[in-house]
């Protein structure tokens, strides 16, 4: 990027302070549109002569170097150490939520370690399978019960084809979570737990060939189709499965306009637990499907499912499920206001339009990637924008598995 001099410089014009580190002035990012005749003034007092400049990023071009008049520095010492002080006191904050969506990581790994172990087991040993899904049931319900808000997370995952137990994980926290914005009461909720656990439990008899076959012939199809069967007869042998597990895992294909399988039931007639386990699996589906090449964003995915699809659903839980996840749901690339582009990896049931932002800057390790929480600052989201619109080093520094998985965190 070309460089500018500090006196030439007005609000609009993008900067680039690569040149300090991040910690070496007191602005939150190192690459940002200027906002305000004070941020220039701060430029200054850091002895700062000039700065790299962006046009293409830029609202404002910088002043004529004729009609640029040198001032003063007006910005005290005290002041500057104030912000800096601020900052690092913010940079600890940061750190904390670094360390916070790591926990979640490791937590959605172990249970869904214990998922796979769960599903593999369940035809030998279907009883003590079936005595450890309700025990991971009971740890995520429990979460859930006691918090008045809760924050999803975008889970970052190294494995690129996590197989079913990644994808029964997705559908059980979802599930869960739009469980609890349909204030369900505990049992329910269980109910609803082991249900998207166990919901395509009956895939294991489907040929791989056919489940990844999304133009399957009417006979591979109808063989896909029985899959919904197949896994009622492997929880036959669970001697006190509820109910209102059976029937998730028998209606989760069932749709609300009668045109799902493998009764065509509609409206009412479903289950209200399987039109819930629907919603969360039909999202995941979407997001994160046999072939990668298919994948919505999570942003698609809500569009596809609220505008293309509401057909298919309860119409009050969609709306419930659009609300819970978020307006901009972990995983959606943003272009913020400054110009910045970033990753959502966490929203907050009790503030949608401003979730917490990973954020792109290639002068940052991916590791150390700054955390912005946009109810800390002056920035906003713009728009949401398709990775593939964006240069693949971007892509690859925000979101570099190719999945989308989630977990939610009580009590934020």
């Amino acid at each position: 990027m070309p460089k500018i001099a500090i006196d030439r410089l007005q609000p609009g014009v993008f900067i680039s302070l690569g040149e300090l580190s991040w910690l070496e002035h007191p602005f939150l990012l190192n690459r940002f549109r200027l906002a305000s005749d004070e941020q220039i003034r701060v430029l200054r007092s850091l002895g700062l002569a000039s700065v790299e400049w962006d046009p293409e990023r830029s609202t404002a071009q910088p002043l004529p170097a004729a009609s640029a008049v040198e001032a003063e520095i007006d910005f005290s010492a005290q002041a500057l150490d104030a912000m800096l002080d601020m900052k690092r006191s913010r940079s600890e904050r940061v750190r904390a939520q670094r360390e916070g969506l790591a926990r979640c990581e490791r937590l959605f790994e172990q249970e869904a370690s214990g998922v796979s172990e769960i599903l593999r087991d369940l035809g030998s040993r279907p009883n003590e399978a079936y005595g450890r899904a309700r025990s991971a049931v009971d740890r995520l319900v429990g979460g859930l019960l006691p918090a008045e808000s809760l924050a999803v997370h975008l889970v970052n995952m190294k494995v690129r084809e996590p197989g079913a137990a990644h994808h029964a994980m997705n559908v059980t926290v979802l599930s869960l979570l739009l469980g609890k914005a349909a204030r369900l009461g505990e049992d329910e909720l269980r109910s609803i737990g082991l249900g998207a656990i166990f919901h395509d439990i009956g895939k294991q008899d489907v040929p791989p060939r056919i489940l990844r076959n999304p133009q399957r012939p009417p006979a591979e199809e109808q063989f896909y189709q029985a899959h919904v069967g197949y896994g009622i007869k492997q929880i036959a042998a669970i001697a006190d499965l509820p109910l209102a597990v059976k029937n998730i895992i028998a209606c989760h294909h069932e749709r609300w306009d009668g045109e799902g399988f493998p009764n065509r039931l509609a409206a009412g007639r479903i289950p209200k637990l399987a039109r819930v386990v629907a919603i969360a699996n039909r999202y995941d589906n979407l997001c994160n499907p046999l072939d990668p090449k298919l994948a919505k964003t999570p942003a698609e995915a809500l569009t596809v499912m609220f505008k293309l699809e509401q057909s298919r659903y309860d119409p009050e839980l969609i709306q419930l499920f659009v609300k819970a996840i978020g307006i901009y749901p972990p995983g959606s690339f943003v272009a913020l206001s400054d110009g910045s582009v970033g990753l959502v990896v966490e929203s907050n049931s009790g503030d949608l339009l401003h979730p917490l932002i990973m954020l792109h800057d290639p002068g940052i390790p991916r590791q150390e990637a700054l955390l912005l929480d946009l109810r800390e600052t002056g920035s906003s989201i713009e728009t949401v924008v398709n990775p593939a619109k964006l240069p693949p080093d971007v892509v690859e520094y925000l979101a570099p598995r190719g999945r989308i998985d989630y977990y939610v965190d009580a009590g934020r």
